[in-house]
């Protein structure tokens, strides 16, 4: 039974760290590494993710730097960008790309913020059914008999604190990067 109360744990904190992860690339108005983090670049034949040929830093609050390694890369870093989904033009001066992100209209703002309040529900469905599994498994284990009613229950209580605690984690993370968006 510790064995489904451990696995739940993992396959919640994963649904959580997805979560902050799909926050993370939301690009909110600010300059933000992470929405780079999709975008591959062909280096060599292989596709490479921009931060691993590259630095990327935040020059001003809205400017992302891009400064490759090897200057030969600049158009290619370029045309990635430009091909990916950011809606960024980037700007080449021969050293460095720079990504000047605009302000956000009060209109896209709130469409960001019911796209973040959907993402937070998403993620709560998802440790519901994580429970949903534990607990079946754990009625399948006590229907085998290999554990007592009692510790069926204790393990129920065990599973529905964890997911309590992790629904309450999205609910703040959720706050949290709502208010970051409307306060830009």
């Amino acid at each position: 039974m510790d064995s489904v109360i451990k696995n739940t744990e993992e396959k919640m904190k994963k649904s959580v760290q997805h979560l902050e992860t799909e926050y993370s690339e939301i690009r909110a108005g600010r300059a933000n590494p992470a929405v780079l983090d999709k975008v591959k670049v062909d280096y060599y034949g292989a596709p490479t993710p921009v931060n691993q040929v590259a630095a990327v830093s935040v020059s001003e609050a809205r400017t992302l730097t891009i400064q490759p390694w090897d200057v030969s890369l600049l158009r290619a870093i370029e045309k990635a960008i430009q091909t990916s989904d950011i809606g960024i033009n980037p700007q080449n001066d021969g050293k460095v790309i720079r990504m000047i992100f605009p302000p956000l209209t009060e209109d896209r703002r709130k469409e960001i913020v019911k796209d973040v309040a959907k993402m937070g529900e998403d993620a709560k469905i998802a440790i519901r059914s994580i429970r949903r599994e534990a607990m079946e498994k754990i009625k399948a284990l006590k229907k085998k008999g290999d554990i007592t009613e009692d510790d069926q229950k204790q393990g129920e209580k065990k599973i529905q604190d964890i997911t309590d605690k992790h629904i309450k984690n999205i609910d703040t993370l959720t706050e949290k990067k709502q208010k970051q968006i409307m306060e830009i």
